[in-house]
């Protein structure tokens, strides 16, 4: 498992702070690191990340039973003896399943609002939360501490234009919602839904991807076709009208051989084929001479 040094989604908020110590620990306030009881730790309220996978949770756990915490939490005292978790929710939980009874942790002084911020930013940049999470980390940033979409794309170093796409998918409906959430829908199939304003349709477009596991570009091709016809099903194509002067032709030919015949137009340049249909042996060796005798007749 591939480890992370600590702090380093949240070295990017302060840029003015001195090089010697990390900018992110410093405008926070005081910390200290320590080993904390596991009981005396509550996970943070305001956690943007509300799905973890218990697989995966299995698996850090296995890996610390048998090398233990390496990286340690970050937690912010409250009210008596114990402390709210910050960042690292799934070391503690990971701990918790492989009975370790203490954890190594940065207790750090910060108001509730840096809480809220650091928390939303560390889970934001390290890249843990699915497209939904995401999105709604980014609105309650917004909300919670007043910035616009230019201010917190530079808290994050995002585009505005990342920022303003990921916030308008929580304007999707919920099952579809539900479909990214579950990872049956990726963000560019969000994206790309998010361009169309009917909600019944939206849902009708993101069963019909899952359905038929598209891919993004083909995701948007649906969309984009859904878009002028209003439907989530492909348009039937129409059948091209047959040329009066083949069905002329045909039957000309028909009355000359005694037969049914279809004439059958394919490719650019005009070309195609003639199909002479015979019922039996007899009318197939009938057929065969006739159209033999006339490829011998001088033209």
């Amino acid at each position: 498992m591939k480890r992370k040094a600590l702090g380093k989604g949240l070295r990017s908020l302060i840029r003015e702070a001195p090089p010697t110590q990390p900018p992110a620990r410093q405008e926070a306030g005081t910390e200290s690191l320590t080993r904390l009881d596991i009981d005396r730790i509550v996970p943070n309220q305001a956690q943007p990340r509300k799905d973890f996978d218990e697989t995966e949770l299995q698996e850090l756990a296995h890996s610390v039973s048998r090398d233990g915490v390496l990286q340690p939490v970050v937690v912010r005292p409250i009210d008596g003896d114990h402390y709210e978790l910050i960042a690292g929710e799934r070391r503690w939980r990971a701990a918790q399943a492989a009975g370790l009874m203490r954890v190594p942790a940065v207790i750090m002084e910060v108001s509730d609002d840096r809480m809220l911020e650091l928390a939303l930013i560390e889970n934001i940049q390290r890249a843990d939360l699915n497209p939904i999470e995401e999105a709604t980390a980014y609105q309650t940033l917004m909300h919670d501490l007043g910035l616009t979409q230019d201010e917190l794309a530079e808290r994050v170093s995002k585009s505005r234009a990342t920022i303003a796409n990921f916030v308008r998918l929580l304007n999707l409906p919920l099952e579809v919602q539900h479909y990214v959430k579950s990872g049956e829908l990726n963000a560019g199939h969000a994206k790309a839904l998010a361009g169309i304003t009917r909600a019944d349709l939206q849902l009708e477009l993101a069963k019909e991807i899952v359905r038929r596991n598209l891919n993004v570009r083909d995701a948007e091709r649906l969309v984009a076709a859904a878009r002028k016809s209003g439907s989530a099903k492909p348009a039937a194509r129409v059948a091209k009208a047959p040329d009066p002067n083949l069905i002329a032709a045909a039957e000309k030919l028909q009355t000359a051989v005694g037969t049914k015949v279809k004439i059958i137009q394919s490719g650019k340049k005009g070309g195609g084929r003639i199909e002479l249909h015979a019922y039996s042996s007899e009318e197939l060796d009938r057929l065969y001479n006739l159209v033999l005798g006339a490829a011998n007749q001088p033209i």
